[in-house]
């Protein structure tokens, strides 16, 4: 049997968004800011994990872990929680798909695999609460209220791979409305018949 092609998209996109997310939770880009360092101009960087400092004029960079007032921010904590959730979910919804779809064998299990999409879009959208909380509070995070913070690359990472996986939960929750392979009906009932006159 030919495997339907949402549900082709949906295990193939699905391994994709989670590198994306997984980049996004480990780099330390979620938000930086210009800060002065004596006479020479810096660029800060936060994450979920990890702070780095670098100097514009050299390659100087050094990182630390976070702490203090923002590590401790119920913000980042949740963005933390929510994040590492959504992945966990991802994988689960991974698995379900795998066993739903079962490329090797002649019958998909459509409502497995439709049900590993409504995991997988309630993944992305976990990742999407997380993102969203932390923008909202980006400005205020921390001890260093006078700095001018904006986005960095890593909830851009975020972004992306949060839309790439509600797609692909979407496509494998269509599952459940594929029709019946009329091929696959007829092997069925050939093997019935076949059952009964051995009987």
């Amino acid at each position: 049997m030919r495997t339907p092609v949402p549900m082709i998209a949906g295990i193939v996109s699905t391994p994709i968004r989670m590198v994306f997310v997984f980049t996004a939770l480990i780099t330390p880009q979620w938000r930086e800011g210009h800060i002065q360092l004596g006479k020479s101009p810096s660029v800060k960087h936060d994450g979920l994990w990890e702070s780095c400092l670098k100097v514009v004029a050299s390659d100087f960079k050094h990182c630390w872990p976070v702490s203090g007032a923002y590590q401790q921010d119920p913000s980042v904590l949740w963005a933390r929680g929510l994040m590492l959730s959504s992945l966990s979910l991802c994988g689960v919804g991974i698995v379900l798909a795998s066993i739903g779809i079962r490329c090797w064998m002649d019958f998909p299990l459509r409502n497995v695999a439709g049900a590993s999409g409504i995991i997988i879009i309630l993944s992305g959208c976990l990742s999407l609460t997380a993102l969203g909380l932390y923008i909202s509070k980006m400005q205020v995070l921390g001890t260093d209220l006078d700095t001018r913070y904006r986005s960095g690359s890593s909830l851009y990472f975020g972004w992306i791979g949060s839309s790439i996986e509600i797609l692909g939960g979407m496509a494998l929750s269509l599952s459940f409305s594929l029709p019946k392979c009329n091929i696959c009906i007829g092997s069925r009932n050939k093997d019935k018949n076949s059952y009964e006159v051995n009987s």
